[in-house]
């Protein structure tokens, strides 16, 4: 291997732009962002990143943003790294990695005085800054001693950055190694060459880089019994264990990954033992309606049914979400959120469907929707899903959103599910004999739930007409005004009947005065991080009541009714489940006070604080 020349790194002294301040050592405590192309194989590159640290038992989480049409565009990933566990984003960045000369300019100016830079050589005339650590790397010509295919280099650059990110922030040679053989599984060959990439920028970095150790990875046992996992991976490992069997969908970003995820796990789990035929049935649809169609049918017909979707897509299957309110199908939507309206930007998250899912489709609807904020959440959810929609004869909700679903995060293993399938309230032959009266749509128990028999059950009594029209109890045609009114307001008491059965909402922080706070899904990170911040800076921090679903249980009346003022915390415009709070709880309507945040970047803590800041002024 032929030498390179030293190229000096830039440590400037104090410039027009002021004195460096005090350097203070960040040990397991500060933000990397890596700027590259989009589809130059920097995701594995970062994923190698994020494994290594992880198994250095450090806490850490990451974030994609990725542009939203053409392959070739700037994309940024940031590696938070915490010895206190803290996984929100956080904005500020501490050393960046600048490879994309679409970005370099605005990188460079966005970051913080005396801030640490990995600098391509083929972008250092773009330095226009002398109060920044920059260390200046030839990526093109290292990249050539390792990887003799002209057409991989641009691939194969990106594991020379991790090393030379591994060898200035101590992370230990031989974890990056290991996480390259876990991201490349049994590719032997590329892992060999991503090996000797990433080996080459280490040790070139130790030979030819000033390293002042102010950002450092040091060993620590706080990963012990965590695994790492996307969101909408562990939703579908939920899916899977919750008993799915029909799945009908249709791509869309950032969803799609829950399907192709199910589908794998389907694929090598669901076979009949004896004739080795698959016991389920996964179907790619013409589009979204057909999709919601599929799911309804099997659901009709007595399979546990599930498509995933975001936001467009959820348009789209408005009328179908009302036939299957009406007529009482069982199905599952997952609604991936992202920024909208309309095609929107599918790679930027946010909390924009809350009102639309909950209501969705034409006259008086209204859905369950299941919240989680972790992929712990998202994979209990997910079969928690598939019973409630059954034990409800409804279409329920999970509402995730793009940072959970699409981002690697840690996560404590997942638990083996202990209870059986709910199938709900299913008649059998047996049963209807024994009954001698059958009515699909007549509330015995007074919960408002019907019974239902499946296609196929045998039995003089197991038929029925599925209506979505005006209809009777005995499930006869009507357009009978007390008829209408009658079946809606069942319909809405087992609506409020479904408050019971979904996850309680959970008091993270208990209150110590009269004011308190009110989030959901994955702003749970960010509120507790910030609600610690203002413990710690002010003396004092509202309470902190978690939502995991809608409806709302009385365990949120009695919440609200404890405090004077209440904030919620929304990554939306309208404060869309203010909205609802206002809606099922007038009598509080004035105490709520929405803090929103609709910009498209996951919800970071020092947002949150000043907005708590600036509400108590």
């Amino acid at each position: 291997m032929s030498a390179i020349a030293p190229t000096p790194t830039s440590i400037p002294a104090p410039s027009a732009h002021g004195a460096f301040p005090v350097p203070q050592p960040l040990l397991n405590d500060f933000v990397l962002t890596v700027a590259t192309v989009n589809g130059s194989g920097s995701q594995s590159a970062n994923a190698v990143l994020f494994r290594a640290i992880f198994q250095m038992g450090v806490p850490v989480s990451g974030k994609s943003i990725f542009p939203s049409n053409i392959q070739g565009l700037p994309t940024w990933y940031t590696l938070r790294v915490n010895k206190e566990g803290w996984i929100a984003r956080r904005a500020d960045v501490d050393l960046l990695v600048a490879l994309n000369p679409e970005s370099v300019a605005e990188d460079l100016r966005a970051l913080p005085s005396g801030a640490s830079v990995i600098l391509h050589s083929d972008l250092k005339s773009m330095l226009k800054r002398d109060d920044l650590k920059v260390h200046i790397v030839p990526f093109g010509e290292l990249v050539a001693q390792v990887c003799p295919e002209v057409r991989l280099r641009k691939l194969v650059s990106n594991m020379v950055y991790v090393g030379v990110v591994g060898w200035l922030l101590g992370i230990e040679l031989e974890e990056i190694q290991k996480a390259i053989v876990q991201q490349f599984g049994k590719k032997s060959k590329a892992i060999e060459l991503n090996r000797n990439a990433a080996n080459l920028g280490y040790n070139w970095s130790a030979e030819h880089l000033q390293n002042d150790r102010m950002l450092q990875i040091r060993r620590m046992d706080a990963n012990r019994g965590k695994i790492l996992i996307e969101g909408n991976a562990a939703c579908s490992l939920g899916f899977l264990f919750g008993g799915v069997t029909v799945v009908g969908w249709y791509p869309i970003t950032p969803s799609s990954s829950v399907i192709d995820n199910l589908a794998a796990l389907l694929s090598r789990y669901r076979h009949d033992p004896e004739t080795g035929k698959a016991t389920y049935a996964v179907v790619q649809a013409e589009d979204e309606i057909a999709a919601i169609g599929f799911v309804l049918g099997a659901g009709w017909a007595g399979a546990r049914a599930m498509t995933a979707t975001s936001g467009p897509g959820i348009s789209l299957m408005a009328e179908m979400a009302g036939l299957a309110y009406f007529a009482e199908i069982p199905a599952v939507i997952v609604d991936v959120q992202r920024v909208g309206p309309s095609t929107g930007l599918p790679t930027r998250t946010g909390q924009q469907d809350i009102l639309k899912a909950h209501f969705l489709s034409h006259g008086d609807c209204r859905h369950p929707l299941l919240i989680p904020a972790d992929p712990k959440e998202a994979y209990e959810f997910a079969a928690l899903s598939l019973d409630l929609a059954e034990r409800l004869q409804t279409l329920v909700f999970l509402m995730s959103d793009l940072d959970l679903g699409m981002n690697l995060w840690s996560a404590p293993r997942f638990a083996y599910p202990e209870k059986p399938m709910d199938r709900g309230k299913v008649l059998s032959a047996a049963d209807l004999e024994r009954l001698k009266k059958f009515e699909r749509y007549r509330d015995v128990d007074g919960d408002g739930i019907p019974y239902r028999t499946l296609p196929g059950t045998r039995h003089p009594l197991a038929g029925y007409f599925t209506r979505g029209t005006g209809h009777t109890p005995a499930a006869t045609y009507s357009e009978k005004t007390a008829d209408w009114t009658e079946n809606l307001d069942r319909l809405a008491k087992k609506f409020r009947a479904a408050a019971d059965l979904l996850p309680a909402p959970v008091v993270e922080v208990e209150s110590k005065g009269d004011v308190g706070l009110i989030a959901y899904g994955t702003s749970d990170m960010a509120v507790k991080e910030a609600l610690d911040l203002l413990r710690r800076e002010d003396g004092d921090a509202p309470g902190y009541l978690r939502l995991r679903g809608v409806p709302f249980s009385d365990a949120v009346r009695r919440y609200l009714e404890r405090h004077r003022i209440v904030h919620v915390v929304e990554q939306n415009r309208d404060a869309q489940l203010t909205t609802l709070l206002r809606m099922d709880f007038p009598e509080f309507a004035s105490r709520l006070r929405p803090l929103l945040h609709y910009d498209g970047m996951p919800l970071d803590a020092k947002s949150v604080v000043q907005k708590l800041r600036q509400a108590r002024a």
